[in-house]
C-alpha cells in the first residue's frame, strides 16, 4: 500500500527542485514540470517495475517514455531523486556540456533517458514500439508514456493512436496531462480540440480519467486501475486534469510560466510554500 505522506514529502522536495534548477540558469519550463510533479514522482516511486541500475534494452522492467520533453526540470529531479544519477548534478541543468540539457537527449548519456524527446508529438510513436518489443520478446511489462493536451495538435501522434489499436498494443498506458494551456494560450485558444476523450475512443482505446490528477492518493488509484485495464486487447489512455503550476500559487492555472523562470524575490516564495523535506542538492 503506498505511502501517501512519503510520497507527498519527496513531491515536496522535487517542486524544490524544479524552481531551483530552472532560476539558477533563467531557462526552463517550471508550469508543466510543476503540474506533472505527483504523477512522475508516484510512477517511479510507487507504480513502475524497476530494476537496479540502467541499461537501454530495459528487458524485465518497466518503461517511461516522456514525450514532452520541455517539462525535463520535474523528469531530471525524479530520475536523480530515484537514484539513476547523483542528485548533485541537478546544479549542472542546462549547462554547457551538462548531461541535463533543457530536453533530454540520449547522447549525454544520462541514466534514465531512453529517448531525445521535446520535439513534440513523438514520443507515444517510441512507446508503441518499444511495447510491441516486449510483445515479441515475452517480456509481460507495461510501457507509459505522457504527452501533453498541447501536444496532441501534432498529427504524428495520431497516427500512432490508430496504430495502437489497429494492432493491439494492450501493454501500453498513455497518459496526456490535460491542464488547458499551451506556450501561447488556453489550449481551447490555440486550438480546441474538443473531446480529448472521445477521440481516443474513436480510435479504439480504453480512456481512464484522474479528475484530481495533482492528488496522490487520487493517481495511485487511477493508475493502478489503467493497469488493470491493459491486457484486454487495447491500448490505454489516462486523462490526467491537473493544474499547471501547481504548488506554487502565483504559477497555477496560467500558461504565462510555461516557460518562464522565477527572479530571486519568486523563487524565495516558490521555496517557502515547498520546505526542505529530502535535503537540497
Amino acid at each position: 500500500m503506498a505511502d501517501i505522506n512519503k510520497l507527498e514529502a519527496f513531491v515536496t522536495q522535487v517542486r524544490r527542485d524544479i524552481v531551483r534548477q530552472v532560476h539558477k540558469v533563467s531557462s526552463g519550463h517550471p508550469g508543466g514540470s510543476l503540474g506533472c510533479a505527483e504523477f512522475i514522482s508516484v510512477l517511479y516511486q510507487e507504480l513502475m517495475e524497476r530494476k537496479e541500475g540502467f541499461d537501454m534494452d530495459g528487458i524485465e522492467e518497466d518503461l517511461f517514455f516522456l514525450s514532452n520533453g520541455h517539462i525535463s526540470p520535474v523528469f531530471y529531479s525524479v530520475l536523480a531523486r530515484s537514484g539513476y544519477f547523483p542528485v548533485e548534478e541537478l546544479n549542472t541543468f542546462r549547462l554547457l556540456d551538462s548531461r541535463l540539457q533543457g530536453h533530454p537527449t540520449t547522447h549525454e548519456g544520462l541514466p534514465g533517458i531512453r529517448i531525445a524527446s521535446g520535439s513534440l508529438g513523438q514520443g507515444l510513436s517510441v512507446a508503441v514500439g518499444a511495447a510491441q518489443a516486449k510483445k515479441l520478446n515475452n517480456d509481460n511489462h507495461t510501457i507509459y508514456a505522457l504527452m501533453g493536451d498541447g501536444e496532441l495538435q501534432e498529427g504524428q501522434n495520431w497516427e500512432a493512436i490508430m496504430y495502437a489499436s489497429a494492432k493491439k498494443v494492450d501493454n501500453l498506458i498513455a497518459t496526456v496531462d490535460l491542464n488547458g494551456q499551451q506556450i501561447d494560450g488556453s489550449t481551447d485558444h490555440v486550438l480546441n480540440m474538443g473531446s480529448v476523450r472521445a477521440k481516443f475512443e474513436a480510435f479504439g482505446w480504453i480512456v481512464l480519467d484522474i479528475e484530481k490528477g495533482n492528488d496522490i492518493q487520487a493517481i495511485v488509484s487511477g493508475m493502478n486501475e489503467a493497469k488493470a485495464a491493459s491486457g484486454q486487447g487495447k491500448p490505454v489512455c489516462v486523462l490526467l486534469h491537473t493544474v499547471m503550476g501547481n504548488g506554487v500559487d502565483f504559477m497555477m492555472g496560467t500558461h504565462a510560466w510555461h516557460g518562464k523562470a522565477p527572479n530571486d524575490e519568486q523563487l524565495a516564495s516558490a521555496l517557502e510554500q515547498n520546505p526542505e523535506t529530502l535535503g537540497d542538492y
